[in-house]
Order: C-alpha cells, then structure tokens, then sequence
C-alpha cells in the first residue's frame, strides 16, 4: 500500500502541477471539492424516497476515486515529505470509521469535511468498506483516472474544447472498459491506459 501511495501522491503533484505550477501557493478550498463530491455520491447512489432509484455503484466508485485526487491535494500540503503523507494516509485508511448505513456514512464524510476543512481517511476507508473497495481497486480507478485527467488537458479540456462525449458515451464510461482491460502490475500501465483512451477518442 505505502509503495503504491506513493505512485499516486507522485502523480497527484504532477496533475495539479499542470493545471497550475504553482498550485500549492493558491489556498485551494479541497474540502468543498470533497463534500460536492460527496452530494454527487448521494445521488448516484440514490435518496429520494418519492420515485424509483436504482444504485449505481460503478458511478459511485468513481465519486470517490475523485475525492481521493482532492483529498491527497489536501494533505500534500501538510509536509513536503511525501513519505510522511502516505504513512498519514496509511494510518488513517487502517482505521476506518464503523458506519454501517452508505448514505450516512457519506453525509458524515461530508459532515466532518466542512467542519474540519479537511477530510479524513477513517472516513474514506468507511465508504471504501461499504462499496466493497479494495486498495487495489482504488489504485486502479485512481491511476486510470488521473490518466483520464491528463488526456483531457491534452485535449483542451481548460481552453473548452475537449470533448466530454465519446459516441454517445461520457469519457468515464470509456475509462472504465480501457481500465477493466489492462494489468495495473504493468510497469507502463499509466501509458497503457492513455493510448486505449487516444484510441477511442474522437479525431
């Protein structure tokens, strides 16, 4: 787990770096990405008691596969050491918090978000245990959407004229297969997941 914390630490820097060199001096709100996530959560999973919802999980795992980009923004500011992070991280995540019902435990993510101005990992691990996440299915989802996250600033996603919708299809749903279909033990996974994605792509 430490080891593959690490990778994605690594790459999270990289991806912020991105979007702006000097991400870590702009006093970015990560919580409020994080608990909006959350409502996206609740939703997809379903709350409304007056019409027939049926769960997605799949879109679920995927809200939170994003509250862990923002999450780990967050706590790479806590110190320069990425080791010191991911063993924070690790921590927390060996920790989780013993909520038994999913839409509270979302809501109590969100809850303790907004009143500490940060998330907590006991709180991630909570929601990871209900959806039946493993660590490594969260690496997974984690590395190809960070990919996916690159491809769309290659593509000019911050100039607006990415595409989002690919035959009919959102580029998640795309990200998904291309991921389903690779080993993530592959040394050049990442690259792996961005030429299935380039494959799929609209010209």
């Amino acid at each position: 787990m430490k080891t593959q914390l690490l990778i994605m630490l690594e790459m999270q820097d990289a991806m912020n770096s991105r979007v702006n060199p000097d991400w870590r001096a702009q006093g970015n709100a990560w919580y409020r990405a994080i608990w909006t996530e959350c409502a996206e959560m609740l939703d997809h999973y379903g709350w409304k008691w007056w019409k027939h919802q049926q769960p997605d999980l799949e879109q679920v795992r995927l809200e939170l596969v994003d509250i862990l980009h923002f999450g780990m923004s967050d706590y790479l500011l806590s110190d320069a050491d990425n080791e010191v992070v991911a063993a924070r991280i690790e921590a927390e995540l060996s920790d989780p918090r013993q909520v038994q019902d999913l839409r509270v435990a979302i809501e109590t993510m969100a809850q303790s978000t907004i009143a500490r101005q940060s998330m907590h990992f006991s709180d991630f691990a909570n929601l990871m245990a209900l959806l039946d996440m493993d660590f490594d299915s969260l690496y997974r989802g984690y590395v190809g959407k960070n990919v996916l996250n690159f491809f769309r600033q290659d593509h000019g996603y911050k100039e607006g004229s990415y595409v989002k919708v690919w035959n009919g299809r959102e580029d998640n749903e795309h990200l998904v297969e291309v991921v389903n279909d690779l080993d993530s033990d592959r040394a050049d996974f990442r690259d792996e997941v961005y030429r299935g994605l380039a494959s799929r792509y609209p010209a």
